[in-house]
C-alpha cells in the first residue's frame, strides 16, 4: 500500500514538470535571425577595419620605424675590395702583383652554437679542430661578435667551407673577397721588393717606400643578406673602391736573375757569410740589378731571421780597401798634381808615417802613377796623397756622395761615414788613400765608379725607371776620367791583380779590394772583404757593378780571385742583352774575319 502511493506522487511530480516545459516552451519567442546576420556582420566589419587600421598605420604611420628595424636584420653595408698597386720592372715584368682570394669570418656567438658542425668546418678551413673551438670558445668568452676563421684562402678551402655551410645549414659564417699579394720573383728580388703583411700594408722593401703609392682604398656597398649572411641583393654602391697606382722599378728581370745566380755561386764556392752585387746603367743613373746573399722568399711564412731581410747593398757599410785609389789617382790628376806617367818610388815596400807603417805586398820599386793602380801599391798611393791638400780629397770624396745617403729612398740605407777634414791624422790622411777609416755601401761605391765612366759627370742614382736624364755634376774632367779608365784597364790586364774579370771582345777596366773586417774590437785576424768594382766597355762604358763578398773562407780571399769572376759572368751578359758592341780591336778583327768567310 505504501509502495503504491509512492508511486502515484512520483507520476504526479513528473507530469508537473511536463506542464511547466509546456508551458515555458509556449511562452518562448521565434529566433530572430535579422538580429542575429546583424551582429555578425559588425562583427566582421571591427574586424577587416582593425586590420586595414594596423596595416595602415605599420606602412604609413610606421613605415620608416619598420623599414630601419628590417634593414637592421638583413641589410648590411660590405666592402669592395680593392687591389693595391703592381710593381714592375724596366720592361713591365711584375714582382709584386695581387690576386683575388677569398676571406672566412664569422659571428662566434652564432656559429658556437652549432657544435657538430666545428669538426668538419675545421677539416675545409685546413687548422686543427681543437684550435677552432678553443678560439671560438674564448671570443665567446668575451662576448665578441667577429672573427676571421682564416684570411686569403686558395679557392679549393674556399669551396670546401661553402659545402659544409651549404651541408650543416650553417648561419654565422659568410666570405668575403680579398686581394693576397704574390711575388713571381721570389728570392731574387725580396730584399728590393719586400713585402706586405695580412692587412696588405708595406713592411719591407719599396712595398714600405712607396706605401702611399701602391695602397688601395677599399670601397663599400650596401647589401640585403639572408639569415646565414649570404648577399641577396645589391642595394647601392656607397663608395668606390680606390687602386693603388703601379711602381715600375729600374731593375731588369734579367739581369737581376743572372746577378742572382752569379752571386749566390760565388758565396757558395768561397763558404762566405754574405754578399752583395750592384749593377748600374751609367748613362741614365738607374739600378739595373741589385742582389744579396744569404736572401729569403717573401712568398713563405715569415720563419726566416731577419737579418736575411736586410737589403745588404744599402745597409751594410764596409770599408772599401784598395777600391779608392783610382779616385785619389783622380784627384791628383785633376789638380794637376801628376800624370799618368808621373814617377812614384815604392822602395822599399814599406813607408813610415809617423809613429806606424804603411806596406805594400812586395817591393814595386819604381813605378808610374799608372802602376800605382795597376800593382796596388799602398806606399805609392800615399806618397800621390801626400801630395795633395787634405780639404782636397775630403772634398773629392764627399762630392762623390760618400758619408751621406744616395737618395734612392729606400728604407734603412745607411749613409757610411766620412770623418772630416780638420780631425784627420798624418796617418788617417795616408789610410783613407787606401780605404781605411771610412766606410760605404755597395751602391754608394757603384755611384763613384760610375762617374768615373760617365765622364766625370756625377749622376744621381735611382731604383725607379727613368725616363729621361737627371742633370748631374761635374766632379772630374772628361779628359781625368779618360786617364782613369785607361789606368784602371791595367788592372785587367795580365800585370794586374784582376785578370779574372776579363770579358772576351770588351776592353774592362775595374779595382780590387781586399779589406780587413772591422769589429768592436778592431780589425779581426783572418777576415776579410772582397771587392771587385769595375765598368766596361773602356771605350765607352755603358755599365758599373761592384761585387763584394764578405768573409770568404778558404785558400783564397783576395778581390781579384773572389769577386772578380762574378763580375766577369755578369758584365758579359749584360753587355750582350744590351747590344753594347765589342771594343776589343782583337775582338773586331776577328769578327771581321768571320764575316768575311761567311760572304764566302
Amino acid at each position: 500500500m505504501r509502495f503504491e502511493l509512492r508511486f502515484e506522487q512520483r507520476k504526479s511530480r513528473e507530469r508537473m514538470k511536463a506542464r511547466l516545459r509546456r508551458a515555458e516552451l509556449a511562452q518562448r519567442k521565434p529566433p530572430n535571425f535579422i538580429a542575429r546576420r546583424a551582429a555578425l556582420g559588425l562583427m566582421l566589419t571591427a574586424a577587416c577595419l582593425s586590420v586595414v587600421a594596423a596595416a595602415f598605420h605599420r606602412q604609413v604611420l610606421e613605415n620608416e620605424f619598420l623599414r630601419d628595424e628590417g634593414e637592421k636584420r638583413f641589410l648590411r653595408e660590405r666592402e669592395i675590395a680593392a687591389r693595391r698597386g703592381m710593381v714592375t720592372d724596366r720592361n713591365g715584368e711584375p714582382l709584386a702583383i695581387s690576386t683575388s682570394m677569398s676571406t672566412i669570418w664569422a659571428d662566434p656567438q652564432v656559429l658556437a652554437a652549432h657544435g657538430e658542425a666545428l669538426p668538419a668546418l675545421a677539416t675545409a678551413l685546413e687548422v686543427p679542430a681543437s684550435d677552432l673551438i678553443a678560439r671560438l670558445n674564448d671570443y665567446v668568452k668575451h662576448g665578441r661578435r667577429f672573427i676571421y676563421l682564416r684570411r686569403r684562402v686558395e679557392p679549393q678551402c674556399a669551396d670546401a667551407v661553402q659545402a659544409v655551410i651549404d651541408h650543416y645549414r650553417l648561419t654565422g659564417v659568410g666570405m668575403d673577397n680579398e686581394y693576397r699579394r704574390f711575388y713571381p720573383g721570389g728570392e731574387m728580388f725580396g730584399q728590393v721588393v719586400g713585402f706586405t703583411n695580412v692587412d696588405d700594408v708595406g713592411q719591407e722593401g719599396i712595398e714600405l717606400t712607396f706605401e702611399n703609392r701602391l695602397r688601395a682604398e677599399p670601397g663599400k656597398r650596401r647589401v640585403i643578406q639572408d639569415g646565414r649572411g649570404r648577399v641577396v641583393e645589391e642595394v647601392e654602391q656607397i663608395k668606390p673602391p680606390s687602386h693603388g697606382k703601379d711602381v715600375a722599378l729600374s731593375l731588369d728581370r734579367r739581369l737581376q736573375f743572372l746577378a742572382y745566380r752569379e752571386l749566390k755561386r760565388a758565396v757558395a764556392e768561397h763558404r762566405a757569410k754574405s754578399g752583395t752585387a750592384v749593377l748600374l746603367d751609367v748613362t741614365s743613373g738607374e739600378v739595373l740589378a741589385m742582389v744579396n746573399q744569404p736572401a729569403f722568399n717573401p712568398n713563405a711564412a715569415r720563419s726566416e731571421p731577419a737579418e736575411n731581410r736586410r737589403n745588404r747593398a744599402l745597409t751594410d757599410v764596409f770599408e772599401p780597401g784598395s777600391t779608392m785609389k783610382p779616385l785619389v789617382v783622380a784627384t791628383a790628376l785633376e789638380a794637376g798634381i801628376i800624370n799618368p806617367n808621373t814617377p812614384v818610388n815604392t822602395s822599399p815596400g814599406v813607408l813610415q808615417v809617423g809613429h806606424n807603417r804603411v806596406k805594400d805586398i812586395h817591393n814595386y820599386g819604381l813605378l808610374t802613377a799608372t802602376g800605382v793602380i795597376t800593382k796596388s801599391s799602398n806606399v805609392g798611393v800615399v806618397k800621390i796623397a801626400q801630395r795633395m791638400d787634405r780639404a782636397m780629397l775630403w772634398q773629392t770624396y764627399h762630392r762623390l756622395g760618400f758619408g751621406k745617403v744616395t737618395g734612392v729612398e729606400f728604407p734603412g740605407e745607411r749613409a757610411g761615414f766620412l770623418p772630416y777634414y780638420d780631425g784627420w791624422s798624418r796617418f788617417e790622411h795616408a789610410t783613407l788613400a787606401f780605404g781605411y777609416g771610412l766606410n760605404m755601401t755597395s751602391l754608394q761605391l757603384a755611384q763613384a765608379y760610375a762617374t768615373i765612366a760617365n765622364g766625370g759627370v756625377h749622376l744621381p742614382v735611382s731604383l725607379q725607371r727613368r725616363d729621361s736624364v737627371p742633370e748631374g755634376e761635374r766632379i772630374f774632367s772628361a779628359a781625368t776620367a779618360r786617364a782613369v779608365r785607361a789606368m784602371m784597364e791595367t788592372v785587367v790586364s795580365d800585370q794586374g791583380t784582376a785578370r779574372r774579370a776579363k770579358i772576351p771582345g770588351y776592353r774592362v777596366g775595374g779595382k780590387t779590394g781586399t779589406a780587413k773586417k772591422a769589429t768592436g774590437h778592431g780589425y779581426a785576424p783572418g777576415k776579410y772583404q772582397a771587392v771587385f768594382a769595375g765598368m766596361a766597355p773602356i771605350s765607352k762604358p755603358r755599365f758599373v757593378m761592384v761585387v763584394m763578398i764578405d768573409e770568404p773562407q778558404g785558400k783564397y780571399y783576395y778581390g781579384g780571385i773572389v769577386a772578380a769572376p762574378t763580375f766577369a759572368k755578369v758584365m758579359q751578359a749584360a753587355l750582350r742583352l744590351y747590344n753594347v758592341a765589342p771594343d776589343d780591336p782583337q775582338a773586331e778583327l776577328l769578327l771581321a774575319g768571320l764575316k768575311r768567310e761567311a760572304s764566302r
